[in-house]
């Protein structure tokens, strides 16, 4: 939307207000005031001062993607400290696209830069990445693993799940982080206990650890 355009009248439309807050959402802007009523000059100003692109950080998590950019929404509407950021259209025809297509998405899961590439069907994602989320709690647990599962996701084994698109996850208690890093006897039992689960037990775990 030609947010400039918007100087020259006192009031905007549903449909443009609801593009602002799209973009805003993108920009980690303060969107809350968008539940208020606002001047064309009020969101010129929010869009002006605050709507930054995501700064390139020095390293990057990239993944490839067939639809990479339903896969960054999920992420940022699921995780704490997830965003989309820019979504860049491929300037010209590409082995799996066309000119336009989305070529490529910005985004952070809890706070981690990514790019997701949708470079087509040719590569699979795989076990040999995945993210770890830890968790402070049972409910946090059964929150984000339910997110996943639930939406078309599939269960493996240890705390570990894959989402509809293929990323895998590990979905693991503090608890269970703590025990294995003390070591010994205390170790062996949480890591026994943790063996026989698909998504992790926090009771279980802690019982174990006890002895």
């Amino acid at each position: 939307m030609p947010f400039a355009s918007l100087h020259c009248r006192k009031c905007i439309t549903d449909e443009e207000r609801s593009e602002v807050w799209i973009e805003c959402g993108r920009n980690d802007l303060p969107v809350s005031r968008l539940c208020q009523s606002f001047s064309v000059f009020e969101v010129i100003k929010i869009l002006t001062v605050y709507a930054r692109p995501m700064a390139q950080p020095k390293n990057t998590v990239c993944l490839w993607f067939d639809k990479g950019a339903l896969a960054a929404e999920f992420y940022a509407a699921t995780f704490p400290d997830s965003k989309v950021g820019h979504v860049f259209k491929a300037p010209s025809d590409f082995p799996d696209g066309k000119a336009g297509d989305v070529l490529k998405v910005e985004f952070t899961v809890c706070g981690i830069p990514c790019v997701g590439l949708n470079g087509g069907p040719t590569f699979k994602q795989s076990e040999a990445f995945s993210f770890q989320i830890a968790t402070d709690n049972q409910e946090e647990t059964d929150k984000y693993w339910n997110a996943i599962v639930g939406n078309g996701g599939q269960e493996s084994a240890c705390g570990w799940c894959k989402d509809k698109w293929g990323v895998s996850w590990q979905i693991t208690p503090r608890t269970l982080i703590e025990a294995l890093s003390v070591g010994g006897d205390e170790a062996k039992r949480a890591f026994d206990a943790m063996l026989t689960m698909q998504k992790i037990d926090v009771a279980t775990i802690e019982v174990a650890r006890k002895g």
